[in-house]
């Protein structure tokens, strides 16, 4: 198993890279449109265009982690992290503000949790699912930290002084990146138990109709993510609460996310993760169900935001742990790289969206649109679970 030196190194910096990267919109970026005058189109279409960057790179990032290990790509990626912040921080005008963000986007997927499934998947092999969940445990806190932290720094220095410090904080991810071993998994010097593990998915249509509902259920998600990652606080102030409140409420979304997977890391063992996939697809629809009456019943939105956050935080880890039981380990990075680069595609187009239907119909228009792509997470998952004949 990984070293606890390697996950405490992996989860550290995925709570910064989290943090100073897709988080970051979400916390400056309606001081972004008020400073410098640009429609929200604009700002938040930074985000969209990194999210873009991130699918197109996709596989590519998947195929060198097979190859080389995830210390190189993601110490390179810690690098681009500082680049994309001072780039923001120093951006005047539209084309050098979209440049930082290219840079942010190549940054995060060699940073984010694909990249550190895809190197825990190359050290461990199928014995991956407990490291992966450990790392998260920290990964999950990002918004509660960086959101509060942000709005400080942008208080006493100002949005460009804020993201001047996030690129501070993406160097300090170097050393942490620089821990991540370079062994490759050798498979039969493990238990013998280990060679009788098959993948779920065998045959190429059992494996094609599989990965379709797998990529279906990403993407769907990182949609949904994406939309509130950038809007949750905004969505939160238009159903009536104040921008204070709403900042701290919306942080209870890391908390969710944490507590969650920290219960995954205790009783996962015990849980298939076809079975967790469906239960925490569940849990979506009933907190943005919930959310609708955050403006009328303040416990409604502490409710929202934190069963949101618990049930995105089980489906990050099964993004991760689906892949060890239904495919080939030995071609993780590739593979899901593969599938995955849809989900950043539709996901750039996220924060738009939900800038759009905000502005048409406010925050209540913005969590229906959420409970039906909840609906359409869960009914995939359901799916996926049967089809697989995944019954405990």
């Amino acid at each position: 198993m990984s070293s606890a030196k390697t996950v405490i190194s992996l989860g550290l910096a995925q709570l910064v890279s989290w943090g100073i990267s897709y988080y970051l919109i979400g916390c400056f970026g309606e001081r972004i449109v008020a400073e410098l005058g640009w429609t929200r189109n604009v700002v938040y279409g930074g985000f969209s265009l990194a999210l873009l960057v991130m699918g197109v790179i996709s596989p590519v990032a998947g195929r060198l982690i097979d190859a080389y290990g995830g210390r190189p790509a993601m110490v390179t990626g810690s690098l681009l992290n500082a680049m994309g912040c001072i780039g923001l921080a120093l951006a005047e005008d539209v084309p050098s503000y979209y440049a930082a963000w290219t840079c942010l986007g190549v940054a995060m997927r060699l940073t984010l949790y694909d990249a550190a499934f895809a190197a825990l998947a190359r050290i461990e092999g199928p014995d991956a699912r407990r490291p992966m969940s450990q790392i998260t445990l920290l990964g999950g806190l990002a918004s509660t930290t960086f959101w509060p932290l942000g709005h400080f720094l942008a208080d006493h220095f100002g949005w460009r002084g804020g993201i001047f410090a996030y690129a501070g904080f993406a160097l300090l991810t170097v050393p942490l990146h620089l821990a991540i071993p370079t062994r490759r998994y050798e498979g039969m010097r493990a238990l013998p138990s280990t060679a009788e593990r098959r993948p779920l998915a065998g045959e190429s249509r059992e494996i094609t109709a599989k990965a379709m509902l797998y990529t279906v259920i990403v993407a769907l998600t990182n949609f949904l993510n994406a939309g509130m990652g950038s809007h949750m606080i905004g969505i939160l102030v238009g159903l009536g609460l104040g921008a204070t409140a709403s900042v701290w409420i919306g942080s209870l979304r890391g908390v969710g996310q944490s507590m969650a997977r920290l219960c995954e890391v205790v009783f996962g063992r015990y849980t298939h993760p076809l079975t967790l996939n469906f239960l925490a697809a569940g849990l979506l629809p009933f907190c943005f169900i919930v959310g609708l009456f955050s403006g009328q019943f303040t416990p409604a939105a502490f409710v929202f935001a934190f069963v949101y956050g618990a049930g995105n935080g089980l489906l990050t880890i099964t993004r991760g742990t689906l892949p060890l039981v239904l495919f080939d380990h030995r071609t993780y990075g590739a593979f899901v790289g593969r599938l995955i680069a849809p989900s950043f595609m539709l996901s750039a187009a996220g924060p738009l969206v939900y800038a759009v239907v905000i502005g048409r119909f406010g925050g209540m228009g913005a969590l229906s649109l959420s409970i039906a792509l909840a609906a359409a997470i869960l009914i995939a998952a359901l799916v996926l679970t049967m089809r697989s004949g995944q019954k405990e």
